[in-house]
This record gives structure tokens, C-alpha cells and sequence, in this order.
């Protein structure tokens, strides 16, 4: 019987076990925590039970970084994989992995592919780089092969070019950042391409949400959708943790996979929230050798639900991430989160790119300068932009209307993310 399809009570007990293997594992083998447990006088022995967590202090993105490897749990020379975070919200941290971390990788990418309708007969093409030492684009190639299903490895390159392959290779499926998925519907729609003919009948969304909080289609989402007959499945994932949270057909939350990792959903305080609270995601990685992590605070927001689901799996599901907690903005008396500006964004059809700017005024307090390229008139659009900002914001920030050429200039040329918002 898959883990995911047992008992809550039987999934709790298998993890329970698994903890306390992965627990004499870090004191045996992590020289970081091998020390944190000096420090703290913890005695492993008598964490037990998820309820035992509260005793374990937890690891931040910061103590990742200013120890990194520290964590570092086998020799060297087992080492066959060097990866790096993306820098996002800080400086890159490297992720290294033995041979059983990327069967690990593998596995749990299959398992993100089978929960999204995948199978073996699927095409998928590939609008992601696989190198920079990026994680996320060899975890899909593993898992494809895992599956069993053909890889077309295009990378991030432009819409005609994705489209030239597709029309070559015939895929059925594509993994893409959301975003992107619109500028294939706009080279489509300028060059006489049947989008519902391409036989593309699936996205595996990767980077940026397609839903709201309450799980309803966001924006990005609806916008795709109006033009193309696609089934979006939303996921979450991270370098650190190394496994992806992917939604099902019924697209209530992303699954977890209990053999891979445990989960918290923590407040400011460390206190384990209720179903639907929202709080910081917090993971202890489980079957990891290289650089495992206990009690890690990934610093994105989201909450969980644990009713069953339709599809016979009982873990529970994570929402999409509202924020990130190093993100949160305050102005003009308002919390805002990034994906709530990219939200309003995305549903004026001229805004066709954009970067929101995040400065410090006199006051030591946050100003927003959105930059945006426009496709069309500006009289037209801009008066749109406002109304979406002031309905999903409550707030209008400032704009400056640019060339999409100055937007590129503002990023950094060897990002492996195009990047929507600056911190200045």
C-alpha cells in the first residue's frame, strides 16, 4: 500500500520512526548538529513523537548559509551533485548530493509526476534550465526517466523556438513558469498557432502560484486558461528540501510526501498552527545523506488541510505560498505580499513585463516603485493598472512606465530566475 493512501494515524507512526532514525543519523554524522545537540543538551533519545518537536530549536535560511558546510553529513568523496539555491531571497547556498540523494530526487519527482495525471506514454517538454547548478530542472529530467516518459530538454529559450519543438517532437505535456505559458498563448495568437490543437493537454506550474489562497484560479491562471484548453497543476518546491509539493486532478493543495520529509506550519513563536492558519513552512527532510536539515524554517508561507482527498491520498496539502516572510511589505499601513502585486498585475492584458522596486524612505519605512513594459497604449492601460492595484491591494504604488529592453538591463544577466522584485 502507497504511504500516502494509509491511515493518518498509520502515516503519523511510520514518520515517527523515521524521525528518530534521522535523528541518530544527524548526531552521528551532521557537525552542525552534532553541536547544536551539545549546546542544547538535547538527548535524542527522548524526542519520540511529533508532539517531542517543540524540544528541537529550529535552523534558519541564516544559520544554512553562515554554516553551510557545516551540515554537511558524508565524506566528500561520496559527494556527486553540487546544487544551489537561486539567491532569491539572500546569497546562494550550496546543496551537495550523494548518489542515494538523487535516486531520492528521482523518486520524488516521479511520485509529483503521478500526482498530476503523469504517465509513462506522457512527452513532456522541458521550458527550464538544467544547468547553473539548478536543482529544480534535473529533478523534473529524473523523475521523467523515473516514470518511464520521454524528456524534450528545450530549456528557457524563446516561444518560437518552443514552438518549432513542439510541433516537432509532439509533447502532451510542458513544465513551465506560469508567466511564460502566456507569452507562448501571445506568439501563438501573432502567428496563426492552434494552441488547442498542439496536443498539449497538461502544465506542470513551477515558480510562481496559480491559485489563490482559498485554492480558487488566480489571475495568471484564468488568463491562460481563457485561451487555452490546459489543465494547470500547481506545485511547490525548494532546493533545501529537496522535494516538490504537487497538486492532484482536484486541485485542493499540494501533497506531501511522507516518506520524504516531515512538515510544521510554524508562527514567529515556533508554535505549530491549526489547519488553515498560515504560517512558515518548516521541514525535517527524511532518506537525505548529504546535507540533511532538522526543524528548517524555509521562510515561505503558506498554511495546510488534512481532510482526505478525493483522489485517495490522506496526507495533508499545502496552499499555495501567499509570501515570503523576509518579503513582507508594509505601506501605507497595509501588509502586502509580493504575489499579490504579481496578481494584480496579471490581469491587465497590456502589462506584459514588469519589477516591482522595494526601497527604504526617510522614515526607515517601505516604498513600492513598480516598473512595467507595456504592449499597447498607455492611456489605456494605465488607468486598468491602478484599478486592479487599489481592488486587490487597497493601495496604488507608484509606476514607471519603461522599454522592455530597460527591464532586462535592471536584472542580473546570469540569473537563472528572471526577477520580479528588487529589494534596494
Amino acid at each position: 500500500m502507497s504511504t500516502e493512501t494509509q491511515s493518518l494515524s498509520a502515516i503519523k507512526s511510520f514518520q515517527e520512526q523515521k524521525l528518530k532514525e534521522q535523528l541518530v543519523y544527524l548526531k552521528e554524522n551532521s557537525p552542525y548538529y552534532k553541536q547544536l545537540f551539545a549546546q542544547h543538551k538535547i538527548e535524542i533519545e527522548k524526542i519520540n513523537s511529533f508532539e517531542d518537536l517543540v524540544h528541537l530549536p529550529t535552523t534558519t535560511k541564516e544559520d544554512f548559509s553562515n554554516h553551510n558546510f557545516d551540515f554537511l553529513s558524508v565524506p566528500k568523496n561520496k559527494i556527486i551533485d553540487y546544487s544551489t539555491t537561486s539567491g532569491t531571497t539572500g546569497s546562494p547556498v550550496t546543496i551537495a548530493l550523494t548518489e542515494n540523494d538523487l535516486q531520492r530526487l528521482a523518486y520524488n519527482e516521479k511520485q509529483s509526476f503521478i500526482c498530476a495525471n503523469g504517465r509513462s506514454t506522457d512527452v513532456y517538454q522541458l521550458m527550464l534550465t538544467l544547468d547553473r547548478q539548478f536543482m529544480a530542472g534535473m529533478a523534473y529530467y529524473l523523475g521523467i526517466r523515473k516514470l518511464g516518459a520521454a524528456a524534450v530538454r528545450v530549456g528557457p529559450i524563446s516561444p518560437q523556438m518552443q514552438w518549432e519543438n513542439i510541433s516537432r517532437f509532439k509533447p502532451n505535456a510542458i513544465v513551465a513558469v506560469p508567466s511564460f505559458i502566456l507569452k507562448l498563448i501571445d506568439y501563438a495568437e501573432a502567428n496563426n498557432i492552434d494552441i488547442n490543437k498542439s496536443g498539449i493537454e497538461r502544465a506542470i506550474c513551477i515558480g510562481e502560484p496559480v491559485r489563490h489562497a482559498d485554492l480558487s484560479p488566480n489571475t495568471l491562471a484564468k488568463r491562460i486558461q481563457e485561451k487555452w484548453n490546459l489543465k494547470l497543476f500547481s506545485t511547490y518546491a525548494s532546493t533545501e528540501m529537496q522535494t516538490a509539493f504537487t497538486e492532484c486532478v482536484h486541485g485542493k493543495g499540494g501533497h506531501h510526501n511522507p516518506e520524504l520529509l516531515i512538515v510544521e506550519i510554524l508562527d514567529d513563536e515556533g508554535a505549530q498552527l491549526k489547519v488553515g492558519e498560515f504560517g512558515e513552512v518548516t521541514i525535517t527532510s527524511l532518506g537525505i545523506e548529504g546535507m540533511p536539515l532538522l526543524r528548517y524554517r524555509t521562510g515561505d508561507i503558506c498554511c495546510y488541510y488534512d481532510e482526505p482527498c478525493a483522489c485517495g491520498r490522506n496526507t495533508i496539502r499545502l496552499s499555495p505560498v501567499v509570501g515570503r516572510k523576509n518579503q513582507m511589505i508594509k505601506y501605507k499601513g497595509t501588509t502586502i505580499f509580493p504575489p499579490s502585486i504579481y496578481d494584480a498585475l496579471s490581469a491587465v492584458a497590456e502589462v506584459k513585463d514588469y519589477i516591482v522596486e522595494i526601497t527604504k524612505n526617510d522614515l526607515d519605512t517601505d516604498e513600492i516603485r513598480i516598473h512595467i513594459a507595456l504592449a499597447g497604449s498607455l492611456d489605456a492601460a494605465e488607468q486598468k493598472i491602478k484599478t486592479s492595484l487599489q481592488s486587490k491591494l487597497r493601495v496604488t504604488p507608484s509606476l514607471n512606465f519603461v522599454s522592455a529592453q530597460h527591464l532586462q538591463s535592471m536584472r542580473p544577466a546570469d540569473a537563472r530566475k528572471p526577477a520580479m522584485i528588487i529589494f534596494r
